[in-house]
């Protein structure tokens, strides 16, 4: 397996070099040169297996060798060794068609932990094997700087810096980020929102000297890795829905609350491997961009608007590149010519026939706020389970797209503690996990900067060189 650029001037990347590249150097996103296809017969073997072993299964198909098994071995057990149920990704059942994927039991609560405490454990791998330095770089709308962190916070030949959106994102999000006091981490509060944030990282990895100079290795989910470990648990949550169902199920539809179009990318890359998946069901926001493209084939960004949602507050979506990738039949140089016209006119139209193909696959439903709120109101009454603002656009999603007999597997992305804000205007008094309770006596530590390119770098430079 090697790995190569949806805009078609990189390719044949060995599996750590294209984890270390995160960006692809002609600006594009690094994808397997084949998706492996699961026989029935593969399947149906892994059904008993643990998350762990999982893991180990699915990567195999991807690292080409490149990694000795029991090295691999022993990043897995210690990503998930820190989670605090067994089953690393419970699912719990809620009726006979809708169960939840709880992907909140890591260190901070929320889904990004799943792949990010992988990750931290690769880059110790890496700088250990390499004796490199590796300089993480990444943008988060909230989640994704908190589990970065927590997975390589103290660790020798690594530094991390994580740039947020100041005000738009939960107190919780923010004490997660910069209440860590190691030396090898600085958290940069940006003026702007998530997307000029993500736009400044894409600047400064698509400089290659800048890249170069100052070993940049990404966390954010344009590196494949991330997308691959999230792979896992929509297998997982497959084989525990059959099993609680004798063996006996079809296709499961699965609802996933995404803003920037990776977490649902890995469940298409998990229907591409063979897993049985119905319809993907992509939840989001008033920051809707998505929505409208999977109904109308156009992508264009609109207002920002901040709502009860903020890792989702996202009009840009790193991963929908990827997708566009495969649904233009891997044509590279379309790719290439519409991501250009994308960043000169602020616009992209799909034909027809690649609108079918997207309609085929995918089902979408925007959430607005007041809808966010009466759907964790009523799941709380009705079945007594606290959702998080993000998992109730999935699960309010599911009442508008899955047909009725169908069977859905909606993503539960976060603790609702991390996003009081919201519940509290539920009238809804929830106590916290101690971990989250222990943040507000913490001291916090951030830079603050304008919204400017070159007041990042600055920071960046000093930061780097220290």
């Amino acid at each position: 397996m090697k790995y190569k650029s949806t805009r078609g001037k990189v390719s044949n990347i060995g599996f750590i070099d294209a984890f270390m590249m995160g960006l692809a150097d002609d600006g594009g996103l690094l994808v397997p040169d084949t998706i492996p296809q699961l026989p029935e017969e593969t399947l149906k073997a892994w059904q008993e297996l643990s998350y762990q072993e999982l893991v180990m299964e699915i990567f195999s198909y991807f690292t080409n060798g490149e990694i000795p098994e029991e090295e691999l071995r022993a990043m897995v057990q210690a990503s998930y060794s820190t989670f605090r149920d067994p089953e690393v990704t419970p699912v719990r059942r809620i009726n006979d068609e809708l169960y939840l994927l709880e992907l909140f039991h890591g260190p901070t609560f929320a889904f990004k932990d799943i792949a990010l405490q992988f990750i931290g454990q690769f880059y110790s791998y890496v700088a250990e094997k390499r004796g490199v330095k590796i300089h993480i770089l990444g943008a988060t709308s909230g989640d994704t700087g908190a589990s970065a962190i927590q997975g390589v916070r103290g660790k020798d030949g690594i530094k991390i810096c994580i740039l947020f959106p100041t005000g738009k994102v939960s107190k919780v999000q923010e004490l997660q980020m910069t209440t860590v006091q190691d030396d090898n981490v600085l958290n940069l509060s940006v003026d702007g929102n998530f997307d000029d944030c993500q736009r400044m990282i894409k600047e400064l990895f698509a400089d290659l000297d800048f890249k170069s100079a100052n070993h940049l290795a990404a966390i954010n989910s344009i590196n494949f890795v991330r997308i691959l470990a999230q792979t896992v648990y929509y297998f997982y949550a497959y084989f525990q829905v059959a099993k609680a169902n004798g063996g006996k199920i079809g296709k499961v539809n699965f609802s996933v609350p995404t803003g920037n179009f990776g977490d649902i990318f890995a469940g298409y890359l998990a229907k591409r491997m063979g897993l049985p998946v119905g319809k993907l069901i992509l939840a989001t926001n008033e920051n809707n961009i998505l929505e409208r493209f999977i109904q109308e084939g156009v992508y264009m960004p609109g207002d920002f608007r901040i709502t009860y949602s903020p890792s989702m507050d996202i009009q840009v979506a790193s991963n929908f590149e990827r997708y566009l990738y495969y649904v233009l039949d891997e044509d590279a140089a379309l790719v290439e010519r519409l991501m250009a016209q994308f960043k000169s006119e602020g616009e992209i139209s799909i034909s027809e026939e690649a609108l079918r193909k997207v309609q085929a696959e995918f089902a979408a439903h925007g959430v607005d706020g007041q809808e966010c709120l009466d759907t964790i109101s009523d799941f709380q009454t009705k079945y007594g389970y606290l959702l998080d603002p993000h998992t109730a656009c999935g699960v309010a999603a599911v009442q508008q797209c899955a047909d009725e007999g169908e069977v859905t597997v909606s993503l539960a992305t976060a603790h609702p503690a991390k996003f009081d804000e919201a519940i509290r205007l539920c009238g809804i008094e929830q106590s916290f996990p101690a971990e989250i309770t222990a943040l507000f006596d913490k001291p916090q530590r951030q830079v603050h900067v304008e919204g400017k390119l070159e007041d990042v770098v600055r920071e960046l430079e000093k930061f780097y060189n220290a």
